[in-house]
């Protein structure tokens, strides 16, 4: 799919610059946490016409049960109270997270605080058929006070059917900077298939090749940085210690609820969330055991001899750069993990 002829939204006075009013709800006070489907147009049941994957007034909704859920499961660590309200990347680490704290802290979080998410702009792009998505792009009052205060808070939501509530899958922070602008069509966002070929790399092969990359480095179309260079650096540093030794196994996670969503930037290039999967896999020399906090503890299967072995699942939102782009194609701009499971041997 080439380059859409795109027109460019009205700029209009007192509006912030890529936000339409209809989008730009005055307020809704929600919450969020701490960290899909594929972008490309598909028919379902006879499907056909292609239409915005949520109203101002759906997309709001959504958007206030799922952090009005959360802020339930927070205050209680209570998994179950939020579980209906999210999935994909973000539900196994909200998840995770939630049984952990459910263990050690069974009486409810005491430093629990109320968190709001204002300003909305929902991001919605059009479609046909099933799954729908939408990106809510908000401000958190978590950071109020410090020099992050305008960070911007990212969180995707999916549908997959008509009767299904909308779920959140993805959570990421950027700075304002960060935000790119956006394309239209017909007043819409614009989604890019997973297998585009408009962009430097499709959106659906992603997350394998970030897999690949962090096992065995070489060339790649990803730029140096913290979530990239400078962490394989860190793993061939900590790689070999005396009486511990650590491994990692990287694997794509690019199907069902982790699918890739993608939003074309007026640039020819998109804003991609993606998700991926890690394994960190430690071993102790004989007589030895490593050693296991009380929050691993908690999700922890099998006992621990002289391994254990730590799954995280990570969820990133990458900028891509337009088709013909040679060298630092892809560029991360925000990335949230999580331990969804430990296995002791």
């Amino acid at each position: 799919m080439r380059r859409l002829r795109l027109e460019r939204q009205t700029r209009r006075s007192g509006v912030r610059r890529g936000r339409r009013p209809s989008r730009a709800l005055a307020s809704v006070a929600t919450a969020t946490v701490v960290a899909l489907a594929a972008s490309g147009c598909v028919t379902v049941h006879g499907e056909t016409a292609v239409v915005p994957g949520a109203t101002p007034e759906e997309a709001s909704a959504a958007l206030a049960g799922f952090v009005t859920a959360f802020n339930r499961a927070d205050k209680a660590n209570d998994p179950a109270l939020d579980a209906g309200q999210v999935t994909g990347a973000l539900g196994a680490i909200n998840q995770a997270g939630l049984k952990s704290k459910s263990v050690t802290r069974p009486e409810g979080n005491p430093d629990h605080e109320p968190l709001e998410l204002r300003d909305p702009r929902f991001l919605v792009p059009r479609k046909a058929g099933w799954p729908r998505w939408f990106v809510a792009d908000t401000d958190s009052n978590r950071d109020d006070g410090t020099e992050q205060a305008d960070n911007r808070w990212l969180v995707a939501f999916v549908k997959n059917g008509p009767e299904q509530p909308w779920k959140a899958a993805h959570l990421v922070i950027l700075g304002r900077d960060e935000m790119p602008e956006f394309a239209e069509e017909e007043g819409d966002e614009v989604a890019v298939a997973a297998d585009s070929d408009a962009v430097a790399v499709a959106p659906g092969t992603l997350s394998g090749r970030y897999a690949a990359y962090l096992k065995d480095g070489g060339t790649s179309p990803f730029a140096a940085g913290a979530h990239t260079t400078e962490w394989r650096e860190r793993r061939a540093r900590t790689a070999s210690r005396p009486g511990l030794a650590t491994q990692w196994i990287d694997r794509a996670a690019d199907s069902g609820d982790f699918a890739p969503l993608a939003l074309a930037t007026e640039d020819g290039g998109a804003l991609v969330f993606f998700a991926s999967r890690h394994f960190e896999r430690q071993t102790t020399a004989k007589g030895y055991r490593p050693k296991v906090g009380p929050e691993l503890k908690a999700l922890m299967k099998g006992e621990v001899v002289n391994t254990v072995t730590k799954e995280w699942v990570s969820s990133q939102v990458v900028l891509v750069k337009p088709a013909g782009t040679a060298k630092d194609a892809v560029v991360f701009a925000g990335r949230l993990q999580g331990v969804v499971a430990v296995e002791g041997s």
